[in-house]
């Protein structure tokens, strides 16, 4: 047996003991794993330091360094309180989301589920082996996790930090060892993409390159974004004091982020428009504008300072992930839902208008995960949507969209309980007995 196949077999057994387990049981590991790793900051810390080190010295790009850095900020108690906040969650496990009697005495049952088996694959951000591990754990998922080689040495302590916590409880929670398993080599990757078998999804989260290669690479199902390709469209019956701010958080609050806008589109008649481009540049963003927005910003403007000119050819289809941003004028709102629908990734879009009609048409028309009326893109994230933590963002359509918490790590089964009943005395299969197919009121059944 080779050393992936042992590694997924290991984990779908622990799945099979995960997802029998109660929701406190579950929760208590992890308010262990949370206190296993606040104890141990000053260790994690350290090791996070020699990756930025390293990182520097390497030329990592700015935005990956920063995505890197586990202790800039508050980044570090934020992962903490997402691994609490998860824990008290409700049981996303057995719920009941329809009943139908059958028959006297035979009831279908449609109940939540956890998918099995994850595998998921991260660039640069340490943070996420406390972020999956709390959500598998929690939804009942037993996960297997490869963290970047950017960010080993955060990697491998916390690891170590999390599979102690598991092991001295495992008598007391009965929660597995396998229950999460961290892998550190690109060759066990590529060989556990072929473990269809024993794996149920493939989560990565990282470059645009890095999901395609994935995707090309495995029968197993794919959850994931790629570039978080993000814009922003001032109408012209903006409020230009919310115009700024927004765009100002949006763009200047965390510029690495997926979440972070990449493109505002702005409509001519808005009274004063350019303030909205000077309140960006006054924070320091460089403005890639269209020769149409040039030419009219210069007739109210002397300075040219931050401003150079767009690349249609690329501009609006990449992820600065700095402190630029791409401008163009569009002359209605269907016009910017045809250029974000044409251009986006389909994360996060966002209108600016005091006409709520411009705006429902804008949040039914784009085709993005999540499409906001008055407020930044930086919302897109599962720690603020009230999720705890997020696996990721979806940009897919099928099972899970946006930002993914627990609802998105369970899928369904069917459960039929009944008292001796068979088929060949009902109709279709040869009896003459009719089906009662009655729906019930799942708000009373506790199962």
């Amino acid at each position: 047996m080779s050393v992936s196949e042992s590694i997924a077999k290991t984990a779908r057994a622990a799945g099979n003991i995960l997802k029998t387990l109660s929701d406190e049981e579950r929760s208590s590991i992890l308010y262990k794993i949370h206190d296993g790793l606040k104890a141990n900051a000053a260790s994690i810390e350290a090791a996070n330091k020699l990756d930025l080190e390293q990182a520097k010295s390497t030329n990592l790009s700015d935005s990956l360094v920063k995505r890197l850095d586990l202790f800039k900020g508050d980044k570090f108690e934020t992962m903490l309180q997402g691994i609490v906040d998860v824990a008290n969650l409700q049981d996303p496990v057995g719920k009941v989301n329809f009943a139908r009697e059958i028959d006297e005495n035979l009831t279908l049952y449609q109940i939540t589920a956890p998918v099995g088996v994850l595998l998921v694959i991260f660039e640069s951000r340490p943070e996420v082996i406390a972020n999956i591990t709390a959500l598998s754990i929690k939804s009942g998922n037993a996960a297997i996790l490869k963290g970047g080689k950017e960010s080993l040495n955060t990697f491998k302590e916390m690891s170590r930090i999390v599979n102690d916590v598991v092991e001295q409880n495992e008598k007391t929670t009965h929660v597995p060892v396998g229950a999460v398993q961290l892998i550190e080599t690109r060759e066990d990757v590529s060989d556990l993409l072929q473990q269809d078998e024993y794996i149920d999804l493939v989560i990565p989260r990282g470059s645009n390159a890095l999901v395609r290669q994935i995707k090309s690479s495995t029968k197993i199902p794919v959850l994931g974004h790629a570039d978080g390709i993000c814009s922003i469209y001032v109408d012209e019956s903006a409020d230009i004091g919310k115009a700024k701010r927004i765009l100002v958080d949006a763009k200047t609050n965390y510029p690495a982020g997926c979440n972070a806008v990449e493109t505002l589109l702005i409509n001519p008649k808005l009274q004063h428009w350019w303030e909205v481009l000077n309140s960006l540049i006054e924070n320091g963003v460089t403005l890639h504008v269209s020769k149409e927005v040039k030419k009219q910003y210069k007739e109210h403007n002397s300075t040219s300072d931050h401003i150079v000119d767009l690349d249609e050819s690329k501009d609006f289809d990449k992820e600065f992930l700095s402190l630029d941003i791409a401008v163009a004028f569009v002359e209605s709102t269907e016009a910017a839902v045809l250029h974000i629908n044409t251009h986006s990734s389909k994360h996060t879009d966002a209108i600016v208008t005091e006409n709520s009609e411009n705006a429902e048409y804008f949040l039914k028309a784009v085709d993005s995960s999540s499409v906001y009326w008055n407020a930044s893109t930086r919302f897109a994230d599962g720690f603020r949507y009230g999720f705890g933590t997020e696996v990721g963002i979806s940009t897919s359509k099928i099972h899970a969209r946006g930002p993914v918490g627990l609802d998105g790590l369970v899928t369904y089964q069917y459960q039929l309980r009944g008292n001796g009943q068979i088929a060949s005395d009902y109709l279709g299969a040869g009896g003459k007995k009719a089906f009662v197919h009655k729906d019930l009121d799942v708000k009373s059944i506790s199962i």
